[in-house]
């Protein structure tokens, strides 16, 4: 018995020391009260693969973000992330986009994103993905409205892909009707003269003419002459049904 306890432990003492390392390494976390490990643990998982909750509060912080972030897309350009990457000029300052040849093309890109291909230099709106376009996200939408005209940006100018600019002017037009966008009207001076009747085209309908007996709707009807020879066809067509 005794030689036989001698051989095994001989053969355990020869093998690898990499069958023994996780266990070495999972004894300090065995000994940790059970409120700081993670309940489902096991001391046969590699360290790599221990799910500690000390060690995932950074994913969750960025998952809350992200979805704070998708909820409400306006808080992004007020946080200190949105100011530390862009400061104060707009998403699409600095953009320029990669073309063959020295003269850009006159159409920018129809997607930046199709299906899980992502080109090599998206737009300022698809490289970002807290840029969240949104009617209620007016500080967004105001960066792509001229102040001067009320016109919103040529794509050529900012950079921004087709399908992110039709999401902008469907967007634009929303917090228009909504009234969170203001928007231009021209101005008419107003002279204080009534124009409701000073043409025929807008002016009062005139009576319809009175017709009497024997007159004809059109004047010019009464003018014509038609040809003998067509009457008397006529007449021989349809000479049964003639009074």
């Amino acid at each position: 018995m005794a030689a036989s306890m001698q051989r095994v432990a001989k053969v355990l003492c020869g093998l690898s020391p990499s069958i023994f390392y996780p266990l070495r390494q999972s004894q300090p976390c065995l000994q940790r009260p059970l409120g700081r490990i993670c309940p489902a643990i096991s001391p046969y998982i590699p360290p790599s693969h221990s799910f500690c909750k000390a060690a995932s509060l950074q994913d969750e912080d960025a998952a809350e973000a992200l979805s704070r972030y998708k909820d409400r897309p306006w808080d992004y350009l007020e946080s200190e992330e949105y100011i530390d990457r862009y400061g104060t000029s707009p998403v699409w300052a600095g953009y320029r986009r990669n073309h063959k040849g020295g003269i850009p093309p006159q159409k920018t890109r129809k997607t930046c994103i199709r299906g899980d291909q992502i080109c090599g230099n998206p737009c300022p709106i698809c490289r970002d993905p807290n840029v969240i376009i949104h009617h209620q996200n007016v500080k967004l939408l105001q960066q792509f409205i001229s102040p001067y005209t009320g016109m919103v940006y040529d794509p050529t100018r900012t950079g921004v892909c087709m399908k992110q600019q039709k999401k902008l002017n469907e967007a634009i037009n929303t917090a228009r009707d909504h009234g969170l966008l203001p928007f231009q009207i021209p101005h008419v001076e107003f002279l204080g003269e009534d124009f409701s009747n000073s043409h025929d085209a807008v002016g009062s309908t005139p009576p319809p003419p009175s017709l009497t007996s024997g007159d004809t709707w059109y004047k010019w009807y009464g003018e014509i002459v038609p040809d003998e020879n067509e009457v008397t066809k006529v007449k021989k067509t349809y000479k049964a049904y003639l009074k």
